[in-house]
């Protein structure tokens, strides 16, 4: 078993996978939309990484706002959920995503990241920070939806 991380934002999809154990998580890959209102491919190969990876649920970030209001891309991250319990089956979990993309630009300056450069992973890392908060909150017993 597997779990699924995604960072859901208006043009991207970044997607992490756990390892079979649910210690680690590992950024795969980002998922490049054209338009924000198509989601038909991004959902396809959503589905190709569950089969490929055998992941068995999904944690999908909840954009909130820093003083924990819900905005616009909270009513569009629900829509998102609702089409993959839909199209895939599987539970998907919200887990709150607030400075996780602060945290994944952090880290990339002090790998050493060039700024131009930065654009091509953060999504990926981001995905990857949401799944790693859930699965160490998991392992410690507490895995209700992070306030």
């Amino acid at each position: 078993m597997r779990i699924m991380g995604l960072d859901f934002g208006s043009k991207t999809v970044g997607v992490a996978v756990s390892d079979s154990l649910l210690i680690t998580a590992q950024g795969l890959e980002i998922i490049r939309r054209e338009k924000e209102d198509k989601l038909r491919r991004t959902l396809a190969r959503i589905e190709e990484l569950i089969l490929e990876y055998e992941v068995e649920e999904i944690v999908l970030g909840l954009p909130k706002n820093m003083n924990a209001t819900e905005g616009v891309r909270v009513e569009l991250t629900e829509e998102f959920r609702e089409k993959l319990e839909r199209r895939t089956g599987l539970p998907v979990v919200m887990w709150d995503e607030r400075l996780t993309t602060v945290a994944a630009d952090k880290a990339m300056i002090e790998a050493g990241i060039r700024r131009e450069r930065r654009k091509d992973y953060v999504d990926k890392i981001a995905a990857a920070l949401i799944l790693q908060g859930y699965l160490d909150r998991r392992s410690h017993g507490q895995t209700e939806k992070e306030d």
